[in-house]
């Protein structure tokens, strides 16, 4: 098989497309003939050894990914089954990698690779931080920061799925217009607009009920002043590259919550949840509820490039790796 491989961390160019060896197969395993795998920006903090699960070279990149089994120490996952994965120590951008039964996921005929790729992580952390931790409820109105990205797309559909009102912000007009092409009522350019303002207005000076912030820094500062009262901020992430200090006072005077959302988690505290989870992702797919942008498909060859182009923000929805033809 091949592989990108880290020797040391750094930038995606550090990554070397070389001939490995295939991972050994344990119980409970099965190995996948990759079909797809999707990019994320942890991905880039992998690769640079500054994500949470800091690896130790030789490593090799991606979580997420889609394809067939072609070899299987699972009875519920047999050869030539069609599935999806999140895999446990990464290892996506490669021809083969080797999954746990408990994070691969049988997908229907009907779905193709491409979007099983993109249908598991940014989907399933939208789907626990607006439902399990927020309690997101219809009618509510929902602020979603980075509308226009991975994690921010996925969260539009799944609030209005879930019959909420929905803000969204994006950097620039064409980010804005995709925002509203995946269904957001109020599509804000946060840099040619004061959000907090826009979110009042359309509100009646209530505020956001729920706000979904992957990027924090500044326009975590500035959530707090259009958050509702009994309204809560899901905390997902730091894109911006600032933690945020919270001020407690505020949170007291205003009555919100913060909640912390790490998807990952779940998969060791709660896994069965995860999988009740995915197959609701599932149920909402077959409804046409909800489909993954997938804005660009790439060779695996070009997968240096195509994580500099998600770290740049130069993409919006997914960027999806396929086999070189």
């Amino acid at each position: 098989m091949h592989a990108w491989r880290g020797h040391t961390y750094g930038a995606p160019e550090i990554l070397v497309w070389e001939e490995v060896a295939d991972p050994p197969l344990g119980e409970g395993q099965v190995r996948i003939e990759i079909a797809a795998s999707a990019v994320n920006f942890p991905d880039v903090l992998f690769t640079a050894g500054t994500y949470q699960v800091k690896p130790t070279p030789p490593f090799v990149p991606g979580f997420e990914i889609a394809g067939t089994v072609i070899e299987s120490r699972e009875l519920s996952l047999p050869v030539g089954a069609r599935v999806a994965s999140t895999l446990d120590g990464s290892g996506g951008y490669a021809t083969r990698a080797v999954a746990t039964a408990m994070t691969t996921y049988a997908i229907p005929d009907e779905l193709p690779f491409e979007d099983a790729a993109a249908l598991t992580i940014t989907y399933q952390t939208g789907h626990f931080a607006l439902h399990r931790r927020a309690r997101l409820q219809a009618g509510e109105w929902a602020l979603i920061h980075a509308g226009a990205g991975g994690v921010g797309s996925a969260a539009i559909q799944l609030a209005k799925a879930a019959g909420a009102r929905v803000i969204a912000t994006a950097g620039g007009p064409d980010k804005v217009a995709v925002c509203r092409s995946l269904g957001a009522d109020v599509a804000v350019d946060y840099k040619a607009e004061d959000f907090a303002s826009v979110v009042k207005k359309h509100t009646g000076g209530r505020g956001a009920d729920v706000i979904f912030d992957p990027v924090g820094g500044d326009i975590f500062d500035k959530s707090t002043k259009c958050v509702a009262f009994e309204g809560r901020i899901i905390v997902i992430g730091f894109t911006s590259g600032r933690f945020p200090e919270l001020r407690a006072n505020h949170v007291l005077v205003k009555n919100y919550g913060v909640l912390g959302l790490h998807w990952g988690a779940y998969n060791l505290h709660d896994p069965a949840a995860v999988r009740a989870t995915q197959q609701a992702l599932y149920d909402l797919y077959a409804r046409g509820a909800i489909k993954p942008l997938v804005s660009s498909q790439r060779p695996m060859t070009e997968a240096p490039a195509a994580m500099g182009a998600v770290a740049s923000r130069a993409t919006t929805g997914k960027v999806v790796l396929v086999p070189a033809r």
